[in-house]
């Protein structure tokens, strides 16, 4: 009676070890399934997020700090000949630069304050309180994205457990100004004016994150000038070297 009592439990033994294996290898098997499967739909999704979050943050500082402050007739320098055709249209970098670079600290602060959830501190608030949930802001999520997404189907969408989406800004904002200079009509040229930043944004998901690059371009001014295009127009391009934030 012993020995059969034995060989029972040695057989329970190997029933468990090898319960215990495949429910090892079936975790191995989802784990690898979200990740291939399900984290990508996800990511892009969140990705898609974050760009919409960031580019609020981005316009309301470029308004407030550039838009709304620079005068346009300062901003170009445009050189004539006697018989009225453009020699040489040059840009007021020293004045510019000054409004890019409040911009981008502003930009830089706003970014670092919704990581930590500090929305009271964020300069822009109506603008992403009118798009987001002020609680969950607090919380450090810029969103959150029901679960039934990933059956791609409408019907499921709204339902299933919510998985927040967060971002943290790993790198420093990088602004400059761009320019286009283009025939307009007869005998006139028209010059547009673009503020673009970028920033490198760590997207965080559960048991996942990714860094992102999200590229933002603003126009802030606009300007027609009497006469052809000329050969040369000189210092269009004003760019500013990453800005460091101090943590507050």
């Amino acid at each position: 009676m012993k020995k059969i009592h034995l060989k029972n439990k040695i057989k329970l033994i190997d029933i468990i070890a090898i319960l215990f294996v495949l429910a090892i290898i079936g975790m191995f098997l989802i784990f690898k399934y979200i990740k291939n499967r399900i984290m990508p739909s996800l990511f892009e999704y969140g990705s898609l997020e974050a760009k919409k979050f960031s580019s609020i943050i981005i316009n309301d500082a470029v308004d407030k700090y550039i838009t709304d402050n620079i005068d346009i007739e300062k901003l170009f320098i445009v050189t004539s000949e006697t018989n009225g055709e453009i020699k040489s249209v040059d840009f007021n970098t020293s004045l510019i630069n000054k409004y890019l670079t409040k911009a981008t600290k502003s930009i830089q602060k706003s970014l670092k304050y919704i990581e930590k959830g500090n929305i009271e501190k964020v300069e822009y608030q109506a603008d992403l309180l009118d798009n987001y949930d002020e609680k969950a802001l607090k919380n450090g999520v810029i969103y959150y994205l029901n679960s039934g997404f990933i059956f791609n189907n409408p019907i499921f969408a709204n339902f299933g457990a919510q998985i927040p989406i967060k971002i943290s800004l790993t790198g420093d904002v990088i602004s400059n100004i761009q320019t286009e200079v283009t025939n307009y009509g007869i005998n006139n040229a028209l010059i547009k004016v673009y503020v673009n930043i970028k920033i490198t944004e760590n997207l965080i998901l559960p048991f996942y994150d990714k860094e992102i690059e999200i590229e933002t371009k603003v126009p802030i001014a606009l300007k027609l000038v009497n006469g052809k295009v000329p050969n040369y127009y000189g210092n269009l391009t004003a760019a500013l070297p990453p800005l460091e934030t101090k943590e507050e």
